[in-house]
């Protein structure tokens, strides 16, 4: 038998260690996590419930998921041991801050725009000049532009005579 014909049963063989090694590794942690705890730590089954341990027995541990709430569980059936903090923020909703002297970071931008009056009365209805007109007062801008104004006749004249003057053939007839 030559090498070329060996090669994938060697990779084959090869994959499959490394399969099996990294799963016996992650049983180990599992293992380990379990047997680490203690009464009093705050635990998350397999199926999702949080639970504070009472006791720890060699195949079992007892749970005490609420007030005269005792459950007795199977160790394999913890899916993690949790720490003091990430318990209390889940079961509990208690943020543990570590800079509690610090300043709260808003959930709006208000802060930013450093006025005191409230929102609503920031967004006037006035309209903001861009300086593509002359300035006309707010009252003007408000209504409908059905009539023309002063200012656009002459430019409607002179857009009439461009376009004789460009018509070519039209005056010269």
């Amino acid at each position: 038998m030559s090498l070329v014909t060996l090669l994938p049963f060697i990779v084959l063989i090869g994959a499959m260690f490394l399969m099996t090694r990294s799963a016996k590794k992650k049983q180990q942690q599992a293992a380990n996590m379990r047997n680490e705890m203690q009464p009093g730590s705050g635990v998350r089954t397999i199926g999702g419930m949080y639970a504070t341990v009472k006791e720890v027995n060699e195949d079992t541990v007892l749970l005490d998921a609420g007030p005269g709430v005792d459950l007795l569980f199977a160790k394999n059936s913890i899916g993690a041991v949790l720490t003091d903090d990430e318990y209390n923020r889940i079961v509990h909703g208690i943020e543990h801050d570590l800079k509690s002297d610090s300043d709260v970071v808003p959930d709006d931008a208000s802060s930013l725009t450093e006025t005191d009056a409230p929102a609503d009365a920031a967004s006037d209805d006035k309209s903001v000049d861009l300086g593509k007109k002359a300035a006309e007062p707010a009252d003007e801008a408000d209504e409908p532009a059905d009539e023309p104004t002063a200012d656009a006749a002459p430019a409607e004249a002179k857009t009439d005579e461009q376009a004789k003057k460009s018509d070519g053939g039209s005056e010269a007839k």
